[in-house]
């Protein structure tokens, strides 16, 4: 039978993977406790960053529909559970894993779907959401704009047309 204290473990870490829009699994073999604390500094205020027992962890990964995590359990072992945005986390493991190399980057999970270290490093490398949305309201305000011009312009265009035809008749109504 399961002792409480594990059971309890187990469902905490469950809910962490239920409530995570990401999670990346590292290796901190080697990284001191200054190092690891300066890691979860370093991650933003939408992640955590836990030390976790690689058993529990996979029952509770499996538990919450994650099975394509299941041959990264193995070695010290921590996760980082994402609840905003992943690239800022990313980005934040990426750059400590640059000062430090003891910190290994395993791979991860996005959405449900599973991410190898070399996808959580490219994820690292986009802007983050608010500059790509800012991108994107830029373009479609650009958008708008040739819009508005495009429908200013057929009326004016009409008009001037318009006004070349009344003076073209009148000058062949004041010819003849």
């Amino acid at each position: 039978m399961a002792r409480p204290d594990k059971a309890a473990a187990v469902s905490e870490l469950t809910e962490a993977f239920r409530n995570s829009s990401a999670a990346v699994l590292t290796e901190y073999r080697g990284l001191t406790v200054a190092q690891i604390k300066t890691l979860r500094r370093s991650l933003g205020e939408n992640a955590k960053y836990a030390v976790v027992k690689n058993t529990l962890t996979k029952i509770a990964a499996n538990e919450a529909g994650i099975t394509t995590l299941d041959d990264l359990f193995n070695g010290p072992t921590a996760v980082a559970f994402v609840t905003g945005d992943p690239v800022e986390s990313a980005k934040g493991l990426r750059d400590f894993a640059k000062d430090n190399p003891n910190l290994v980057i395993k791979g991860g999970v996005l959405d449900g779907k599973a991410l190898s270290a070399d996808e959580i490093k490219k994820l690292a490398d986009l802007e983050s959401r608010e500059v790509l949305l800012s991108k994107l309201a830029g373009a479609f305000k650009g958008k708008q704009s040739q819009a508005a011009q495009l429908f200013q312009a057929l009326p004016s265009k009409l008009v001037r047309t318009v006004d070349a035809l009344r003076a073209k008749q009148a000058e062949q109504g004041g010819a003849e």
